[in-house]
């Protein structure tokens, strides 16, 4: 688990999500194998066989780190800024996270150990089938007007998304089989995730704990595990940086130091014993603003294209003809990105299992640029997300390769 390699299913050098032992899908089946709970999730992972090939080790308490954004192959090249974390390198597992390679789409997948065809969760946006609009998966919002968006000087029309999150995931999270199993489970994040329609969809099942700075993330892990049980921290500051400077920048420098520091902190603090897990939802590669298309001055691109969901490296289009589309849109961006029919994209197996409800969800073309090309529509995109520099979602292996740090304290 510890080498990168391509993928024969892909164009060289890009990378194949994986939805087994060797994927961010048995992180949590792992954490609940080491705790001595029996479980298996949907699409097959077992936690004693997830426990064992992640070569984790029995514990009464464990604590899962997930550091947004913070790729394998990014960690190592700035590895500099995280002495901690470059202690462990030799040690640390190489997984592979989900396609798209971003946050809905692994959030969900690591929640509930499936995938995305499974939990229908599929990338930033999506298309809601029952309504038309474009669902937000993170904000879980939806622009229910797409014909409003699409006429010049339209603007967006942001609304709760009418679809619970039990309806569209309706997968059981490892936290909720933890806690029926009577382990003690705490999520420990910021006080505007509890209760969100994210938090609902990929984590529900835990007792929430709210807590703003990292630090005090820390030091609510620590009170949660004075007794046996499973603590979960996420902290989202170096993907977020890593958006607005690029992951190169000093700026990341920065924030993963500080993501050290306390990581190394939380390792001191908790109880003798504690096996503490740190892994990541996904990488990032940094772009060139000046090379991307938009399909909004891109006639050849917009045509026949009804909505277009997703983002820049990762893009679901919606289209009566979708053969038509792809054509068109293979025909324009050459080998710059992979194009595929939704047949095509499932029988890949890129979504793992999709189920019968999720199906109608997918875009009927998916798209992944190479490179370092964006694609993205000024029609629906806000400008500080036409701006960003740091981005994920596709195959390369920036986006696809994620850590997993074990420790026992």
């Amino acid at each position: 688990m510890t080498a990168v390699a391509p993928s024969d299913e892909l164009p060289d050098g890009l990378l194949a999500p994986s939805y087994g032992t060797d994927s961010l899908a048995a992180v949590l089946p792992g954490a609940a194998g080491a705790l001595g709970v029996p479980l298996t999730t949907a699409t097959g992972l077992t936690s004693a066989g997830c426990a064992n090939e992640l070569g984790l080790p029995a514990a009464d308490r464990v604590v899962v780190v997930l550091c947004d954004g913070l790729g394998y192959l990014n960690l190592a090249e700035r590895a500099g800024h995280a002495p901690f974390l470059r202690g462990r390198l030799p040690q640390t597992a190489v997984l592979r996270t989900t396609f798209p390679s971003t946050t809905a789409a692994a959030m969900s997948t690591f929640g509930t150990g499936t995938a995305p065809g499974r939990t229908g969760m599929l990338g930033y946006t999506q298309r809601n089938p029952v309504t038309g609009g474009l669902a937000n998966m993170v904000s879980w919002t939806e622009q229910s007007d797409p014909e409003r968006v699409s006429r010049p000087g339209g603007q967006q029309l942001a609304g709760i998304l009418p679809v619970p999150a039990h309806e569209l995931q309706r997968e059981p999270t490892v936290f909720e089989r933890l806690t029926a199993a009577g382990v003690r489970v705490t999520s420990v994040g910021p006080s505007r995730f509890a209760g969100s329609g994210m938090t609902l969809a990929a984590l529900r099942g835990a007792q929430y704990t709210a807590a703003e700075k990292l630090g005090e993330r820390v030091d609510g892990v620590v009170r949660a595990l004075r007794a046996p049980g499973l603590a979960y921290l996420y902290w989202g500051d170096v993907d977020k940086v890593g958006h607005h400077h690029g992951w190169q920048s000093w700026q990341w420098g920065d924030a993963l130091e500080a993501f050290d520091l306390e990581l190394a902190r939380l390792v001191r603090s908790v109880p003798a014993g504690t096996l503490v897990l740190v892994t990541a939802d996904h990488g990032q590669v940094q772009v060139d603003l000046a090379d991307r298309f938009d399909v909004a001055h891109t006639p050849a691109l917009a045509e026949g294209v009804t909505l277009v969901g997703g983002e820049p490296r990762a893009l679901h289009l919606y289209a009566d003809d979708a053969a038509a589309v792809a054509a068109r849109w293979r025909d324009v961006l050459g080998e710059r990105a992979v194009v595929a029919l939704r047949a095509d994209a499932v029988d890949r197996g890129w979504l793992g299992p999709v189920a019968e409800h999720v199906l109608p969800w997918v875009g009927d073309v998916v798209v992944a640029p190479r490179g370092r090309l964006t694609i993205v529509d000024s029609r629906t995109q806000t400008p500080p997300s036409l701006g960003l520099l740091g981005v994920h979602g596709s195959f390369t292996p920036e986006e696809m390769a994620i850590p997993l740090v074990a420790v026992t304290a």
